[in-house]
């Protein structure tokens, strides 16, 4: 009796793909957790917390633009602190669905990461010459790494299922 299987050897130790899997995987638990703090911000009264909040941190809540960002919280509903809350969920299950693709080393998540982390791109060099922040570059650089690294090493790194 032969055995048709494919015996694969297996995977090399990839440091920066373990990195990436663990970046991923913070930003998927931190989005769900303020996921659930948004959503529990939904039925308050976001501009009295708000203005307890800078109490609390002793910030006059008459500063000109700590006024008008009260005003604007005030303009919120329920509805839209609620959609707010949504997105980021999904956001959150993304990244997580993301880091687990990538443990697993399947070639979809491989392509997921890219694809989200190319799609940010274009955003942050267009942030980065609005407003020029070593924190816009340190982001943009890392999503660069990501898109070069998984795009470069996808057939070192994936298994591939070939029917």
């Amino acid at each position: 009796m032969s055995d048709t299987k494919k015996i694969s050897a297996p995977k090399k130790p990839a440091p920066t793909l373990y990195f990436i899997i663990v970046a991923k995987l913070v930003k998927g638990v931190l989005a769900l957790a303020l996921a659930f703090g948004i959503l529990k911000l939904a039925d308050k009264n976001l501009p009295d917390l708000f203005n307890h909040f800078l109490e609390w941190v002793h910030l006059d809540p008459e500063n000109r633009f700590l006024s008008e960002t009260s005003d604007k919280l005030d303009q919120l509903t329920a509805a839209n602190v609620r959609i707010v809350a949504l997105g980021t969920f999904i956001y959150s299950v993304f990244s997580l669905v993301e880091g687990i693709g990538l443990i697993y080393r399947v070639s979809w998540a491989g392509w997921l990461a890219i694809g989200e982390s190319a799609f940010f791109i274009p955003i942050e060099i267009h942030e980065l010459v609005r407003h020029p922040h070593w924190y816009v570059v340190g982001v943009l650089a890392f999503n660069v790494l990501i898109v070069w690294y998984l795009f470069a090493n996808r057939h070192r790194l994936f298994r591939h299922h070939h029917g």
